[in-house]
């Protein structure tokens, strides 16, 4: 099956609109091929500020409408204990909430950005999209995620070449509970790296600290900027630490 053979069987849904590249470039399909759709972003504190921003970029560029939802997902108790399966109980909450959403706003048909390079051995969460029936176009059709970049630079998709970004929740330890004042503290880090030149990267929280995870292409600019990093960090983390081991980039 091919995208357009796909929203030819799909002609109206709502898109689970993450701002990423893989939601982003099913939100431009959309577009190419006729299909009515409708984008909904969920705002919670896994979520950083500049993913939002993203989002409504893009959607204003595409001309797609687009709701914003909210979820205290730290209400969701196994989301905030952080156990193993955090990621299956917080998409389960995510989803079932935008199902919600759509279905009021007059939507049967929920999809999402999972591509088919997407390992659903190693993805909690994909059990909780399988169990509340959301359809994933991209793995349904065979694209992988390199065809996603490729496919998204010939259509002028900013989101090309962005990093993959996983929540802000994977910073914390399993087993760790996460707090609102942990993920800030994380978003605050990320941002000040970021705001030095640093690209896909992870700021993760150990035994305190905060340990910088970089590419090894990045790892002389750590040590260039060593200062402005300890600067950066001090309102939120007593030590920094740098992870030797090198950053696989993301593809």
């Amino acid at each position: 099956m091919t995208l357009q053979q796909f929203f030819a069987q799909v002609p109206k849904a709502a898109l689970a609109f993450s701002g990423g590249t893989d939601s982003a470039f099913l939100m431009w399909a959309s577009r190419q091929y006729g299909c009515a759709l409708r984008a909904y972003y969920i705002k919670t504190a896994f979520q950083p500020a500049f993913e939002l921003a993203d989002a409504r970029r893009l959607a204003e560029e595409l001309g797609v409408p687009m709701t914003v939802v909210e979820l205290d997902v730290l209400s969701v108790p196994e989301a905030a204990e952080n156990g193993p399966r955090r990621c299956y109980y917080c998409k389960k909450a995510l989803f079932t909430r935008l199902r919600q959403a759509a279905a009021a706003d007059g939507y049967t048909v929920l999809i999402d950005g999972t591509n088919a390079s997407d390992d659903a051995g190693d993805r909690p969460g994909m059990a909780a999209l399988r169990e509340l029936e959301v359809r994933s176009p991209l793995r349904e059709c065979g694209i992988t995620k390199a065809e996603v970049r490729r496919l998204s630079k010939e259509a002028g998709l900013f989101t090309w070449d962005k990093p993959a970004y996983a929540c802000l929740a994977t910073r914390i330890p399993t087993g760790t509970a996460v707090t609102a004042e942990m993920l800030t503290r994380v978003e605050n880090a990320e941002s000040a790296l970021a705001g030095l030149g640093f690209v896909d990267f992870r700021v993760r929280v150990a035994d305190g600290a905060a340990r910088l995870q970089v590419t090894g292409d990045q790892m002389p600019m750590v040590l260039e900027k060593r200062e402005e990093i300890l600067k950066a960090l001090a309102p939120d983390f007593s030590a920094v630490t740098l992870d030797l081991a090198p950053r696989r980039a993301s593809v």
